[in-house]
């Protein structure tokens, strides 16, 4: 069974997506502080977390950056806070995924199923594809989902690491934000497109030598991104 951490200082808020959660046969636990809620995210395993940002203690966006430092778990943003800023920042702190309150239930579970499905195949299952793909200094082993530069090894969030992989696995192609939203969020919601570019931005700077004349990654103007070998 699948188990979620909420960290979420409003307890009505926080007890209907338990209750939610739990009639998909989800087991839930429940954070009201930032602090109780960064601690039991580091102390205690959970298949994905759900992350309010207006948080006494500490704020949800630090506690987003802390997480990433050490885990690599599908993390939700579930928040009042609705300015492009806002979501934009998150993104860049490794979060998957920014939901607006109010909001529909129903469709904060379906998202949280979508992203534990998605992080469950790039993380398991057999397949006949090599687990590693190497192109020139760049080294991706996707099964243990690590990246090495020049044999260093950098550390990618998991939505970081989804993008270079599906970038790499198909060279030489140009994708558009839309396509690369699609196939890696798989989400219809223009307003989050914005986070397409910042996973790029933020991959460029840990693989690339000179992020603003990228070598692996490069921006086909007018038409998107393509991974170049």
């Amino acid at each position: 069974m699948k188990r979620i951490l909420i960290i979420e200082d409003d307890p009505y808020i926080a007890e209907l997506q338990r209750d939610y959660f739990m009639l998909h046969d989800y087991t839930v636990e429940l954070c009201h502080d930032g602090l109780e809620g960064l601690a039991r995210a580091r102390s205690a395993e959970h298949d994905l977390i759900i992350l309010d940002l207006q948080l006494p203690g500490v704020d949800g966006f630090e506690i987003c950056r802390q997480i990433r430092k050490q885990l690599d778990v599908p993390l939700l943003i579930v928040s009042a806070k609705n300015e492009e800023i806002d979501k934009i920042r998150g993104f860049g702190l490794g979060a998957d995924d920014f939901v607006t309150k109010p909001f529909s239930p129903n469709e904060l579970v379906a998202r949280a199923k979508a992203h534990l499905s998605r992080y469950e195949r790039f993380t398991g299952g057999k397949s006949q594809e090599p687990d590693t793909i190497e192109i020139r200094e760049l080294s991706i082993h996707k099964l243990s989902r690590r990246v090495f530069v020049n044999a260093r090894e950098v550390a990618v969030t998991a939505k970081e690491f989804e993008v270079l992989v599906f970038l790499a696995a198909h060279p030489n192609r140009v994708f558009n934000k839309e396509e690369l939203f699609d196939k890696i969020w798989g989400f219809e919601s223009s307003g989050e497109i914005a986070t397409v570019t910042v996973h790029i931005s933020r991959i460029r700077e840990k693989i690339e030598a000179d992020p603003s004349n990228p070598q692996f990654i490069e921006t086909v103007w007018g038409a998107g991104y393509r991974f170049t070998v």
